[in-house]
């Protein structure tokens, strides 16, 4: 945290830039009441870096913000206030991931697409436990990860990537939702694209259906016993690591798994406020660092 405050300068003026048209001069969004001394943009711009330093509680993350950085923050607000507006302000971190998502993804015409479990408690305290079951409709169910042959407790997280590792869409379902159903949400944002999908997304009448009605070819490996078999060629399956990769960077380094919400909302915050933070480091990357565009692990120090 020694460089915190010339990192939060640095994001905070990209958040303002790519936000200009609906923050004010302060970095507020239009709201009636005193206007806030610590800005939406300030929110956000914590929220964001707080997740690319690997700072996934808040409770830590306060702590030593009062305890290394309080002269930096005179306006910091309290832990718990912190939290109802990051919720608050989940529209307009979305709509600031898109803006970066356009400058880099022009031009792209092949997608990945896969899921990865979210589990958000331990098997055994599934049961009895209460969090994120406000609605049934966005409760968490039981899945089943084939990846891992184990059976778990949550959600599924589905992604679309580019072969450079830019995530241009995401969601969140029940776990044992079948990840073909997510292209029925998405296919509209592909027209006359390239997606290159896992045997989970093999389906014949839905890749005809794709591209009959968006041009949106579907490429999946083929089931050996299925008639005209081919095998996958070598260059897709390379092309698909890279949304692996991203897996397993939300997890080992964005700590996707440590869950820390009491409702699906702030279940929701969270997971997008990791992705907008990676995409940001990659966005950083590109334009300022230099670096290659998913080296996002110590990125900023």
């Amino acid at each position: 945290m020694d460089n915190f405050k010339e990192n939060f300068n640095m994001i905070l003026s990209i958040v303002k830039q790519n936000l200009t048209n609906i923050l004010n001069k302060e970095g507020n969004i239009k709201r009636p009441g005193p206007k806030p001394k610590f800005s939406d943009a300030e929110v956000i711009t914590l929220s964001l870096l707080s997740e690319i330093l690997m700072i996934d509680s808040e409770n830590y993350l306060f702590k030593k913000l009062n305890k290394n950085h309080k002269e930096h923050f005179p306006n910091l607000i309290e832990r718990s206030v912190y939290n109802k507006r990051r919720k608050m302000l989940f529209g307009l971190i979305e709509t600031l991931r898109g803006k970066i998502v356009q400058e880099l993804t022009y031009g792209e015409d092949t997608f990945i697409v896969d899921s990865m479990p979210l589990p958000i408690s331990k098997f055994s305290r599934a049961k009895r436990l209460k969090i994120c079951k406000e609605d049934w409709t966005t409760a968490p169910s039981f899945g089943y990860c084939a990846a891992q042959k184990t059976t778990y407790f949550g959600y599924k997280l589905h992604a679309i990537t580019t072969v450079n590792g830019v995530v241009t869409h995401f969601d969140l379902s029940k776990a044992n939702m079948a990840d073909i159903h997510y292209l029925e949400d998405i296919k509209e944002y592909y027209p006359g694209a390239r997606l290159l999908g896992d045997m989970a997304y093999l389906s014949d009448p839905l890749q005809m259906e794709l591209f009959e009605t968006h041009r949106l070819l579907l490429e999946t490996p083929k089931r050996r016993n299925q008639k005209n078999y081919s095998k996958y060629p070598a260059v897709f399956r390379k092309v698909r690591k890279r949304i692996e990769t991203f897996y397993s960077q939300m997890h080992d380094q964005f700590k996707i798994v440590n869950n820390y919400a009491k409702t699906f909302r702030g279940l929701k915050v969270r997971i997008l406020s990791k992705i907008t933070g990676y995409t940001l480091v990659q966005y950083l990357n590109k334009y300022k660092f230099g670096n290659q565009l998913c080296h996002v692990k110590h990125a900023l120090t």
